[in-house]
């Protein structure tokens, strides 16, 4: 796996992509041809940093349906690319994960979901630019009080709902993978990514931005 050890410093010009309006939502339900997700944990009183460390996605079969539902009219789905979600379920050892599968179509445990505290685009040696560009970093913050738990798991999520309090996940369970199940009454997974396990604490933030290649 190759280390960046870029620091994400916040972009000089921060863009206003609003992920919550129509147009940008269908540019960002596209499929991208590759995600790695930055994975970032501080003290929430000496911003010490914790834990750090870059990991590759896989891309789901259900971002194909997704995007296929954008081109076809984009009046529908309602969003593209909104929240992050993470969770506790990934499967096998706790340090060494089984790696995700594309059949997977809803997080094994999310404990939390929040939408994008920022968004940026980046040019090819990640530098942010207020133009826009084929790479896009997504950043989620979570709180101290937020996302407590021994965390393994995480996705990007296209809901049903704007509020991150309400759930519509798959009934699909993992390995099952129904392709003739109608997905529009429930949340998208579109990128997931499994983890050795990192206990969040009640005392940390934790700053999770998924760059997006398309």
């Amino acid at each position: 796996m190759t280390k960046y050890r870029e620091k994400m410093p916040q972009p000089r010009e921060q863009l206003a992509m609003a992920l919550h309006l129509q147009n940008t939502e269908k540019a960002l339900g596209m499929i991208p041809r590759e995600g790695k997700f930055i994975f970032d944990m501080r003290d929430a009183r000496s911003g010490e940093q914790l834990v750090y460390f870059e990991k590759k996605n896989i891309i789901t079969r259900d971002a194909s349906i997704q995007a296929a539902r954008l081109f076809k009219d984009n009046t529908e789905p309602n969003f593209g690319i909104l929240m992050l979600a993470v969770g506790t379920g990934a499967t096998g050892n706790l340090l060494s994960p089984d790696v995700p599968d594309d059949r997977q179509r809803k997080l094994n445990a999310e404990i939390a979901r929040k939408t994008f505290s920022s968004t940026s685009f980046r040019d090819s040696t990640g530098v942010a630019v207020a133009y826009p560009t084929n790479v896009v970093d997504l950043t989620t913050t979570f709180g101290p009080s937020e996302a407590v738990g021994a965390l393994n798991e995480m996705g990007l999520i296209s809901p049903i709902s704007s509020n991150p309090t309400i759930l519509n996940p798959n009934p699909n369970n993992f390995p099952t993978y129904d392709a003739t199940l109608d997905i529009t009454p429930y949340d998208i997974l579109i990128n997931d990514s499994t983890f050795g396990v990192v206990s969040k604490p009640a005392t940390a933030n934790l700053i999770l931005t998924w760059r997006l290649t398309f």
